[in-house]
């Protein structure tokens, strides 16, 4: 099965932070991802721009609506994900709990399409 670790910080996070907190923040991402390919757990993660450059699409009639922002307004934006492969929602909050917190992570299962 495949899970996404979803990440949240508060708003403007990464502007707010010094270089040091930065680099600090960097190392424990690249640690978890250390500690995945120890365990030999198959994933992939990427950080994800702020809020204030994305553009959400929003139904309106026939046509979908450009939106600037977010879809939803939230205190935390998401911040990046981890896809990672495990057996079930057991393993992959055991293993969530060694990645950086942040502001939290939501664990999904992801929907496998059919084959």
């Amino acid at each position: 099965m495949k899970f996404a670790l979803l990440l949240f910080d508060p708003g403007n996070h990464w502007d707010s932070i010094s270089q040091e907190e930065t680099g600090a923040a960097l190392a424990e991402h690249e640690a978890f991802a250390r500690y995945l390919r120890e365990r030999g757990t198959a994933f992939s993660g990427e950080a994800l721009e702020p809020a204030k450059e994305a553009r959400s699409l929003r139904p309106s009639g026939r046509k979908p609506v450009v939106a600037d922002g977010p879809f939803v307004p939230l205190r935390q934006e998401p911040a990046g994900h981890h896809l990672i492969g495990c057996a079930d929602l057991d393993e992959a909050e055991e293993i969530a709990r060694h990645c950086p917190l942040g502001a939290g992570i939501e664990i999904r299962p992801v929907r496998e399409s059919p084959s």
